[in-house]
């Protein structure tokens, strides 16, 4: 197993607010995969997205990306053609109103023996929806073992999805874990509801620490999560993770 990263590289043209940030990057990632048909079919289809994506770094005191400047993001994937591709698109993509990539610099990273994981982003996790009432995110009031069955669920499918092979888990990945917040992080996002009008949505997840098990289908799950993100909602952001252990 492997991901291909992407570091890019952007130029700051109109002050952003951290907290419409994903929201900027998210839609300049959409915009650059229409161009290509190929992508634009992966971006137009329901269901899981085979990669994930930072914010912007590094993050100032302020959480104003600032005009003029330069700022780094991560986009990572098991697909190295959507990897590729993507690489010209996003530096292609100039006439944006808040930013314009300059450059990208492609990273291959193999398996290697994951200890821990480290959410940069909010995970978002969706609770089984009540009939009648609106969708529900998982939070620390919550059941942990809905959480940690939620987590395991959402990655075999994202294994499933892209190596069209079934993983027989026989326990879940996660051998501990740490929440790092008091209350819900939140990611935004603008929907449009018509040609004048746009709504904002408010996504809301945790930060977690998590120490993975040692097992060969825990291991490769946790890669997955490396690659793909944690939870759900990565094409806005969600469930970026860093990881620690032995390459």
């Amino acid at each position: 197993m492997k991901y291909f990263e992407l570091i890019c590289t952007a130029f700051i043209k109109e002050d952003i607010e951290f907290i419409n940030s994903f929201d900027v990057i998210s839609k300049f990632i959409n915009f650059s995969m229409l161009k290509n048909e190929k992508l634009k079919q992966l971006h137009e289809q329901k269901g899981f997205k085979a990669y994930s994506f930072g914010g912007f770094y590094p993050l100032e005191k302020d959480k104003l990306y600032k005009k003029g400047k330069i700022y780094k993001f991560i986009l990572r994937s098991l697909d190295e053609e959507f990897i590729d591709l993507l690489s010209s698109l996003l530096r292609e993509n100039i006439n944006n109103h808040f930013l314009q990539i300059f450059e990208t610099n492609k990273k291959v990273v193999k398996q290697f023996f994951i200890t821990e994981l480290y959410s940069v982003t909010p995970v978002i996790v969706s609770l089984p929806r009540q009939k009648g009432k609106k969708q529900m995110f998982w939070s620390i009031k919550d059941d942990i073992f809905v959480l940690q069955k939620q987590l395991q669920d959402n990655l075999l499918k994202k294994y499933k999805l892209f190596y069209d092979e079934d993983l027989e888990a026989t326990s879940n990945f996660i051998q501990l874990f740490e929440i790092k917040n008091q209350k819900p992080q939140s990611i935004y996002f603008t929907k449009k509801i018509n040609d004048n009008k746009e709504q904002k949505v408010r996504l809301f997840g945790n930060k977690f620490k998590i120490i993975v098990n040692e097992d060969e289908i825990s291991q490769k799950l946790a890669f997955v999560a490396l690659a793909c993100g944690l939870g759900e909602r990565q094409s806005y952001g969600g469930g970026f993770v860093l990881g620690k252990g032995i390459v």
